[in-house]
């Protein structure tokens, strides 16, 4: 090698360490439960670039977050760091497993969090991680367990210090696989929302939100979104932790 090239090739070297070491990973896929434990450091990994002299948005959430949180990264670009923890956080067992490590030990400006959707869907009997369409099966977790877990969570969450918001449960038809009962989301939102008023944790209605407007944005049969159905959450997500950070 030409020894006039050896300085610029070791900083080139430098930038690329420095650049690698602001990346944080979050996940971008919609995996399941098939192992709550295992899955929590097994992700599908995406590259954000950090920014240490910006304010950090942790966001924790099942798919429906994931389809959201890359429109919420571009609409606040260069505003905030908005990251997403790693994985599908799904439900509350799976949150009680993996929030200390989600986390991480950072200062948190903000966390805009939601369990609910997984807990309430059927799961075979005595396996939690397999998903179930027979009715006479068990919720992975029925509403007194999501509402005894959702409260470790919240007193573990405000530990942080960081500013909290809580997204509710978004809605969803009859008819989706895994079973899941349309009625049991608000209802499970009603219990969240109980533990979020004794707590002075602010709320973001997303079901309130989609509910007019189901059949044009959400995909037939399913849970998930189309991308305008993403895209308007994400709106409404970027409204609300601006309105908390700005």
């Amino acid at each position: 090698m030409n020894k006039r090239n050896r300085p610029m090739l070791l900083i080139v070297l430098a930038l690329s360490l420095f650049t690698a070491a602001t990346l944080y990973t979050a996940e971008a896929q919609n995996s399941g439960d098939k192992n709550p434990a295992a899955s929590i450091k097994k992700t599908k990994k995406v590259g954000i670039a950090i920014d240490p002299d910006l304010p950090y948005v942790l966001i924790i959430g099942d798919s429906i977050s994931l389809g959201y949180t890359p429109y919420v990264q571009k609409m606040l670009e260069g505003k905030f760091n908005v990251i997403h923890a790693p994985g599908n956080n799904s439900g509350t067992t799976k949150g009680l497993l993996g929030l200390t490590e989600w986390l991480g030990g950072r200062k948190w400006d903000l966390i805009h969090f939601n369990w609910g959707l997984h807990d309430l869907k059927h799961v075979q009997a005595g396996n939690t991680a397999k998903n179930s369409n027979d009715p006479g099966d068990p919720q992975q977790a029925d509403l007194a367990a999501y509402t005894k877990n959702m409260k470790v969570l919240v007193k573990q969450i405000k530990k942080t210090g960081a500013r909290l918001i809580f997204a509710t449960t978004t809605p969803y038809p009859a008819g989706v696989s895994p079973l899941r009962v349309p009625e049991d989301a608000a209802k499970y939102n009603k219990a969240a929302l109980g533990i979020m008023k004794e707590n002075g944790i602010k709320t973001n209605d997303l079901y309130a939100l989609v509910l007019p407007r189901l059949e044009k944005i959400q995909k037939p049969k399913n849970v998930h979104f189309h991308p305008e159905g993403s895209e308007m959450m994400a709106k409404q997500v970027v409204k609300m932790i601006k309105a908390e950070l700005d």
